[in-house]
């Protein structure tokens, strides 16, 4: 099958191996990057397209006529028009349980980073502040201990499930908020609602997908009721928090602090809220929860396996539309 990556540095940092895409796409051509134009033209008579956070719209389906799959390397398929794919025929896998390990430890790593007040003693020491005290140890910064604290968790899936597996064993409690999907289940599952997740939780920690019911949950009144004590964690997607509503919490310490591994924007750009911000307790990464050497390995050879299920006629990871 014809087949091209289109943005494989995306994924890639010169420390991968594609050995598992070329055994099933043996003539696939890969690109670093691609604009708009260039999908176009590379995706000309091509059969299998891979990849991130490449746009399909409806006019990358108008075009491409002999298009019959779309791999994702990734889970979220925000950037696919699932319909128009649908009408053209074209099926759409992601990849599921990639990288849970590696976001789990993202997330970990921040919540002990913000309620040790870590980079306020980094700060306290270049600054010279235990050189010249007096006493063996330096308190000028609260720290909290974790056990007996309740994490809410908004998006119960793999990961959401692997952080809280991970938490239970610094003692916290878990809570698990109703999901936004009206279509999704919630009887195997004892969950609370989101205002009352916001009230109780000591961290709040974000896997959920952006859809039209969670754009901009994190908004001035979701902030209001929140614990001044408590912390978030977004590693899910930069619109599940309006930017200017986190720095107005962060300043007037509605929170005492966030974590924010994904924006809006990515890149952003130099004028961004919150590029424009420097707290010592707004932590912000540039989209790397997920990216452990091997958590990006495994991505590939997922991809793989989709691809070769598509060849034997039997797609696994199938994307479809939501029903409306």
């Amino acid at each position: 099958m014809h087949a091209v990556f289109l943005d494989y540095k995306t994924v890639d940092a010169g420390d991968l191996d594609l050995e598992s895409i070329r055994a099933v796409l043996p003539e696939i051509k890969v690109y670093p990057y691609s604009t708009e134009a260039e999908v176009l033209d590379r995706i000309q008579g091509i059969e299998v397209a891979i990849a991130n956070k490449i746009e399909f719209d409806s006019k990358v389906f108008d075009y491409a006529d002999k298009l019959k799959l779309i791999c994702v390397t990734a889970t979220g398929t925000n950037n696919i028009d699932l319909d128009s794919a649908e009408k053209a025929g074209v099926t759409i896998c992601n990849i599921r349980d990639y990288c849970t390990e590696s976001v789990t430890q993202h997330v970990l790593l921040s919540i002990l980073s913000l309620s040790h007040s870590y980079f306020d003693y980094m700060h306290s020491i270049q600054s010279g502040e235990w050189q010249e005290g007096s006493g063996f140890s330096l308190l000028e910064h609260p720290i909290k201990e974790l056990s007996g604290k309740k994490l809410g968790i908004v998006g119960f899936g793999v990961l959401g499930k692997g952080v809280a597996k991970a938490a239970s064993i610094l003692g916290m409690e878990t809570l698990i908020c109703e999901s936004f999907n009206p279509d999704k289940p919630d009887a195997s599952l004892h969950r609370v609602g989101f205002d009352e997740l916001l009230r109780e939780s000591d961290v709040v920690s974000l896997h959920c997908p952006l859809t039209e019911e969670t754009d901009d949950i994190f908004n001035d009144d979701a902030f209001e009721k929140m614990k001044s004590s408590a912390i978030l964690i977004n590693t899910a997607r930069g619109g599940l928090v309006n930017d200017q509503a986190l720095i107005k919490a962060i300043e007037n310490k509605s929170i005492a602090g966030a974590a924010i591994d994904v924006l809006d924007q990515e890149p952003p750009d130099s004028d961004h809220p919150l590029m424009k911000k420097n707290y010592k307790n707004l932590i912000i990464t540039p989209h790397i929860a997920w990216a452990a050497r091997e958590s990006r390995q495994r991505a590939l050879d997922r991809i793989a396996d989709n691809v070769e299920a598509f060849q034997r006629g039997k797609p696994i990871n199938v994307v479809k539309p939501r029903a409306l």
